[in-house]
């Protein structure tokens, strides 16, 4: 249905989304440079990382602290 009828545009860009995986695939396999850009991006996030967002977001809009409380994984009983 999505070829012939795609209404939120899911395939608009999809031939972009191939050519740039293709390049971040190749960057992957070059280490430095791949780490380089690792490094800069992180470095780069700022004052705008989701962790730092999440938080604002929970004082802000639902009026919670964050909580380190450790939470069990799924798999074992409460």
């Amino acid at each position: 249905m999505l070829m012939h009828n795609d209404r939120f545009k899911v395939f608009a860009d999809y031939e972009d989304y191939i050519r740039y995986q293709e390049k971040v695939s190749a960057l992957y396999k070059n280490t430095r440079e791949w780490t380089k850009k690792v490094i800069y991006n992180i470095a780069g996030c700022g004052k705008f990382s989701s962790d730092r967002t999440i938080a604002q977001y929970a004082r802000e809009i639902w009026g919670v602290e964050p909580s380190f409380a450790k939470i069990a994984p799924p798999d074992e009983p409460n």
